[in-house]
C-alpha cells in the first residue's frame, strides 16, 4: 500500500505553511507538558537543558520548535539551527502518538527522519519508549456533543 495516500494535500499544506510559527509552537510545547506530567527523569532533563527540538511534520509543511528550560517544555522561535529534527507525516506522527506504529519501523522505512544530534534523538526516543503514556485518542480532545453531530463522512448534522 502506497504510503502517499495518507498524505495531506498538497495545497493544505501550501495553506497551513502560511501560519505563523510561534502560536503552534506554545501549543505543542504546552501539549508536551500536560502530556508528560513530570515523568521525565532528572537525568533526561539534565541532558535536555537548552536543547531546541523541532517537530516537522513534512506534509502539512508545520513545524513545532521547542526547547526544555525551567523545568518544563517552551515554546521557540524559528531563529537558528535546532539541535534536533524530528520529521514525518501527519499521518505517521498520529500512529506514532496512538502507538500503532514503532518509531524504528518508521526510521527504517524513511517514514520518520532525525536529522542533527543523534545521541538526543536516541535520548529523546528511549524516553518515550520508557514513560507510560495514554494512547492518543482523537475523540478525547472534543465533546462528545460536537462529536455526535459528525457522521462518518465527514458531514454534520446541521
Amino acid at each position: 500500500m502506497s504510503q502517499s495516500r495518507f498524505l495531506l494535500p498538497e495545497p493544505v499544506g501550501k495553506l497551513l505553511s502560511l501560519l505563523p510559527v510561534y502560536p503552534g509552537s506554545l501549543l505543542f510545547a504546552t501539549g508536551l507538558n500536560i502530556a508528560l506530567k513530570g515523568d521525565l527523569p532528572p537525568d533526561v532533563q539534565q541532558s535536555l537543558n537548552g536543547k531546541k527540538l523541532r517537530i516537522s511534520v513534512t506534509d502539512a509543511k508545520l513545524s513545532f520548535d521547542f526547547k526544555w528550560e525551567n523545568g518544563r517544555f517552551a515554546a521557540c522561535g524559528k531563529d537558528g539551527e535546532p539541535d534536533l529534527t524530528i520529521g514525518a507525516s501527519a499521518h505517521d506522527f498520529l500512529l506514532l502518538a496512538r502507538r500503532q506504529e514503532d518509531p524504528d519501523t518508521l526510521f527504517f522505512s524513511r517514514r520518520l527522519s532525525m536529522e542533527g544530534d543523534t545521541e538526543l534523538g536516541l535520548l529523546v526516543k528511549n524516553t518515550l519508549d520508557a514513560i507510560e503514556l495514554p494512547v492518543f485518542e482523537l475523540g478525547k480532545l472534543a465533546p462528545a456533543r460536537v462529536l455526535g453531530r459528525i457522521k462518518p463522512g465527514g458531514r454534520g448534522q446541521g
